[in-house]
């Protein structure tokens, strides 16, 4: 072999890696954008990017995408929030024990 067929072969090798290695990172990119925001469905996002990859060449890929950046209504990400709805809650047993009516 010559120095133009070690290059070439180099030159291959980068390339499937650098393909594989994109992929990895595309398919996994939902879950640990869920992940990282705390969303409560981050296992079944991460399984929607890897099939969506996998199985559908890109199009279940976008609904985990977005899924991910959306949380279900009434949940809280937040321990600011957390905090913030602690804070309400005492409140308002102390409304109620001012008022005497017992919290239930």
């Amino acid at each position: 072999m010559t120095g133009i067929d070690y290059f070439t072969w180099f030159v291959l090798i980068s390339i499937v890696a650098t393909l594989v290695i994109g992929f990895v990172v595309l398919a996994g990119l939902p879950g640990n954008m869920a992940t990282a925001n705390n969303h409560p469905q981050a296992a079944a996002i991460n399984m929607a990017g890897w099939l969506g990859m996998i199985l559908t060449a890109g199009i279940v890929w976008i609904f985990a995408m977005v899924w991910a950046q959306n949380k279900p209504a009434g949940t809280v990400s937040t321990d600011e929030e957390v905090d913030g709805l602690k804070a309400r809650v005492a409140e308002l047993e102390a409304q109620l024990a001012k008022s005497g009516e017992a919290p239930q």
